[in-house]
């Protein structure tokens, strides 16, 4: 080995001695992707475990210990600023604060011209790589192939035919009896099967056979674990949230490392016989701590520095606009409606055309749960489905009844087409048609009981049983329904929550959101976050019960909140990626209002065409020129094609999250980049409203916006590459090929618009306050004071602007003197423009 490759240390007897198999297993599961099953794709930092230390710090540590790259490289920041994306004025600031002003012409003179080596040797996987540098055996190739098809047919969770044997009891449990009951061994000698069978498999035993030394084997697990770290982090999550898997299979890191450990012995013994000794034995090693802090690198001031430029070039612009706006709120439409949606940077622009369509329409933005932290399940279906925020733990159930069938019957999926005589007779048969149907869907797309639809998660005719019993009857420890209380608890802390206490219309719409696609294994990732990737459909419609409920009224009067008699809600869920919405329970709805929601759904479907033709200056394939109705046919027929493998952008381009009054924003253009919580400061003089908001907008938005944002920096290590060589393994993830690992964050086709920016959440309320709610809850308060999310207010009254940096709120004026005003969207559609500004919206006439 070459002395610049060697890395020694001394190490006393005592030190060397040390290994603490629990300790060492918990750190991997704080380090290893946090991903949970395809089903609950649910977005979330993808560093999480960094998150304790300040964002620069934590991803130049992430770079050099894990080989990550994490900022756009300098070429991209200095072509974006000769593009003048990233402004000039801007960008001094930024040398400015952080290297002083004396400093500002050499750093200017290094960001713009000064060549870098960004190349780096990351410390993972130093140690175990010795294995083919001085044994010349590749482990990874002989266990790898193994190992991932046994925890795929382990783990499984309906594709395979049978199941695997003694399952109940664990992963290595049923690996010993797969073993001893099979004519033919997993291994090719015969020590790792005796390990295996004869042994509780410790784990420093097996460490001592193939390392040798109790310090190296922790650096030793991490460089295993994170060979194959899709399924070492799946593993993790299913330890600790087993409920995670419908198919209930028992599963420990510390069984699938064990079971990795004799695979490798017993490749060793099959390359080398049994003459190899343990590694430490044969190169002196060691090395750095794997998480010792790195030492300052100017290359990693250069990233900040471009980072921060580029993303307050863009925050300027937004807080000077909000700065701006207009004294007087717009007038209230009295024979308008009220629409209540989630804060989606998708409904943004909904919102905006809903609102431009219906002058004097009110609309509310909040997490797409509604409130509602509830199971649900459909009546054809033996599982509960979770229907609310990831980290809840609901204790109701909402069950459904008088529900028909929810899909459509397939020959492709019956069983006959699994066994020996069926499966011959279908492909003889029905092969040959299906062929055919192929080709057709290819030209002419339409839905197929294949495909994932919002509006199959609940039967539009069934009934919910939303009201409890009395006494609540309970099923497997969840109470069957709410009782009355609690729905007044629940309809009161959102409506307070948005500001929706007085002047209510007579018609207020709840509108969930779903997604519908077929050549998408991340669909989950299209619907409601907030509903742990689910249409919000059932949310919706439970809380239009509550809000409509009589007796619910009756309490909330008495609590200061008077819903007019004549105040209907409505339920219905938007469909985002065809544009297109379904309303529920409109036989109840009286006939005044039935007649006055008729004529509402003109003004949706209208609402729906004009959002369905701005999104289409994103895609390609089609021409934006044509009438919007046109476009928004072909948006839909997007969402049923085969080839297709972006059936929607999703958040792509998502930075910002605005609390407050939606007249404090709604005269901005905002291109569909801000997640829109409604928030009245007048309401909430305490922050106690706040705090339930950020408490849930943090995590949620934050972790979809950081999601993004590392799968665009590196999609090969932190996001999934591209989805086209894609299979799905056990309905768990996704894998390259048959034997590959399991692909962790967003594929290419998601985040190849996305522009990485953090997220900038601003709220509209005093400074004081918002410092005081953070301070209440120390997870939320870490976001901001590490500035994985950046932190702003706006002061209500003066509309002066604030920073939180350092723990505190500093004042801040805008580069930015003024905004272009924008009459309206057409320009920029047919443009097909990317990376707009911010504009000023020309006022909408009074109604």
């Amino acid at each position: 080995m070459a002395d610049a490759d060697r890395f020694e240390i001394e190490l006393t007897d005592d030190i060397a001695d040390k290994f603490n198999e629990e300790q060492v297993l918990e750190e991997l599961r704080h380090f290893l992707p946090a991903q949970a099953p395809l089903k609950d794709f649910i977005h979330h930092n993808t560093l999480h475990a960094f998150q304790n230390k300040p964002f620069h710090q934590a991803l130049q540590e992430a770079a050099e210990i894990f080989g990550y790259s994490t900022y756009l490289p300098v070429s991209a920041y200095r072509q974006l600023f000769l593009e003048g994306r990233i402004s000039e004025s801007v960008l001094e600031q930024v040398i400015v604060e952080r290297r002083g002003r004396e400093s500002l012409e050499l750093w200017k003179e290094r960001l713009i011209r000064e060549d870098f080596d960004s190349s780096h040797k990351s410390r993972i996987g130093k140690l175990r790589v010795h294995w083919k540098q001085n044994f010349r055996v590749n482990l990874d190739k002989d266990v790898h192939p193994v190992l991932f098809r046994l925890l795929g047919s382990y783990l499984d969770q309906g594709i395979a035919l049978w199941q695997f044997s003694k399952r109940e009891k664990g992963f290595l449990h049923s690996v010993r009896v797969l073993e001893s009951d099979s004519l033919l061994s997993l291994f090719h000698g015969k020590r790792a099967r005796r390990l295996l069978l004869e042994t509780d498999c410790n784990l420093s035993d097996l460490l001592q056979i193939l390392v040798g030394r109790p310090s190296l084997y922790r650096r030793y697990l991490f460089d295993q674990a994170f060979c194959h770290p899709g399924w070492s982090g799946m593993v993790s999550v299913l330890e600790r949230h087993p409920e995670k898997l419908l198919y209930p299979a028992p599963i420990s890191l510390r069984d699938a490392i064990a079971l990795e450990l004799l695979l490798e012995i017993d490749a060793l013994d099959n390359r080398l016989g049994n003459s190899w000794e343990p590694l430490a034995s044969k190169i002196r090693f060691p090395m750095t701590d794997l998480f010792e802090s790195p030492v300052f690198r100017v290359l990693y001031e250069v990233y900040a520095i471009w980072q921060e430029a580029f993303e307050w070039s863009y925050f300027d612009q937004v807080l000077k606009g909000l700065q701006m706006t207009p004294e007087a709120p717009a007038k209230i439409n009295p024979e308008s409606f009220a629409a209540i949606v989630c804060l989606d940077d998708r409904a943004c622009s909904f919102r905006r055309y809903l609102e431009k369509f219906a002058p004097g329409t009110r609309t509310y933005g909040t997490p797409g749960h509604f409130n509602i932290d509830v199971f649900f399940q459909p009546e054809q279906s033996r599982f509960y489905t979770k229907v609310c925020p990831d980290p809840e733990k609901p204790t109701h159930l909402v069950r459904a009844s008088e529900s028909g069938s929810r899909y459509r019957a397939d020959a492709n999926f019956s069983r006959h087409s699994q066994s020996l005589i069926g499966g011959w007779a279908l492909t003889q048969t029905y092969g040959y048609f299906s062929a055919f149907k192929l080709a057709e869907s290819i030209f002419r797309p339409a839905e197929t009981p294949s495909m994932v639809s919002s509006f199959q998660h609940m039967d539009r005719k069934g009934k919910l049983a939303v009201e409890a019993k009395n006494p609540p009857a309970l099923s497997n420890s969840l109470q069957e329904g709410f009782e009355v209380n609690e729905m007044a608890t629940i309809v009161e802390s959102l409506l307070r929550s948005i500001g929706l206490v007085r002047d209510f219309p007579s018609l207020v719409y709840v509108i969930g959101h779903g997604a519908s696609s077929v050549n998408n294994t991340y669909y989950a990732a299209y619907d409601c976050g907030a509903c742990s990737g689910r249409a919000g459909s059932v949310n919706a419609r439970v809380f239009a019960f509550m809000a409509n409920h009589a007796e619910v009224r009756a309490l909330l009067r008495d609590a200061g909140l008077d819903i007019p008699p004549e105040t209907q809600f409505v339920a219905g869920l938007h469909d985002t990626t065809r544009d297109e919405m379904q309303f529920y329970d409109e036989d109840l709805l009286p006939l005044r209002h039935a007649t006055a929601h008729q004529l509402n759904l003109a003004i949706f479907r209208k609402t729906l065409d004009s959002n369905a033709w701005e999104r289409s200056r994103r895609f390609h394939l089609i021409n934006s020129a044509q009438d919007p109705r046109k476009v928004h046919a072909q948006v839909g027929l997007r969402a049923m094609s085969l080839f297709e493998p972006r059936p929607e952008w999703n958040h792509a381009t998502n930075a910002l999250c605005i609390i407050g009054r939606r007249e404090s924003n709604r005269h901005l253009f905002l291109d569909r980049r801000s997640f829109l919580s409604s928030y009245d400061y007048r309401e909430d003089p305490d922050g106690d409203y706040l705090l339930g908001i950020l408490q849930a907008v943090a995590p949620v938005c934050g972790g979809i916006n950081l999601e993004y944002y590392f799968s665009r920096v590196d999609n090969s290590r932190l996001g999934a590459g591209t989805k086209l060589p894609h299979n799905v393994m056990g309905l768990l993830g996704v894998a390259n090929g048959i034997d590959g690992d399991l692909r962790t964050g967003l594929p290419s086709q998601m985040v190849d618009i996305h522009e990485p920016l953090r997220l900038l959440l601003i709220v509209e309320q005093d400074p004081e306050i918002v410092l005081k709610t953070i301070r209440r809850h120390t997870p939320t308060l870490e976001w901001f004071a590490n500035e994985w999310i950046l932190l702003a207010a706006v002061r209500p009254g003066d509309r002066a602007l604030f920073l939180f940096r350092g723990g505190e709120f500093y004042p801040y004026v805008p580069l930015t003197k003024s905004l272009e005003t924008l009459r309206d969207t057409d320009g920029i559609v047919l443009s097909g423009a990317a990376g707009l500004p911010v504009y000023l919206l020309e006022p909408q006439p009074a109604p």
